[in-house]
C-alpha cells in the first residue's frame, strides 16, 4: 500500500453502507461463479477448494456471510472482500472503495 494511505482514516461504514446498496454487483465481482438464491447469493469459496456451491453464501440485504463447511464468517462486504483477497481490512476497504468509484477516506 502507498505510504499516503498509512495515515488518513478509511471511512469504513460510508464503504460498507455504500457496498450494500451495491451488493449485488460486488458479490458478483468477488464472488463470480455465484448465483442469487432469494436474499443469499451463493457461490464457491473461492479461497479453498471448493467444488460446488451450497456451503457458501452471503445475504444481498445485509452483507452478511458465511463458509459454512469451515465456519469462517463476516458481518459485512468489506469483511468478505478481506476474506477472499487475503487482505487486511483496511487494505480492503480502500480497494472496494476504490472499485466504487468512492474516495476512501474520511
Amino acid at each position: 500500500m502507498a505510504e499516503r494511505y498509512t495515515s488518513r482514516r478509511v471511512a469504513f461504514g460510508r464503504i460498507a453502507d455504500q457496498a450494500l446498496s451495491r451488493s449485488e454487483s460486488v458479490l458478483k465481482a468477488f464472488l463470480p461463479d455465484g448465483r442469487r438464491e432469494g436474499v443469499e447469493w451463493v457461490a464457491t469459496n473461492p479461497t479453498r477448494a471448493d467444488k460446488r456451491r451450497g456451503s457458501f453464501k452471503a445475504n444481498i440485504n445485509t452483507g452478511k456471510w458465511a463458509d459454512f463447511s469451515t465456519g469462517d464468517k463476516g458481518g459485512d462486504l468489506i469483511s468478505l472482500v478481506a476474506y477472499v483477497t487475503d487482505k487486511p481490512q483496511r487494505e480492503a476497504a480502500i480497494s472496494l472503495a476504490e472499485a466504487l468509484g468512492l474516495d476512501p477516506f474520511e
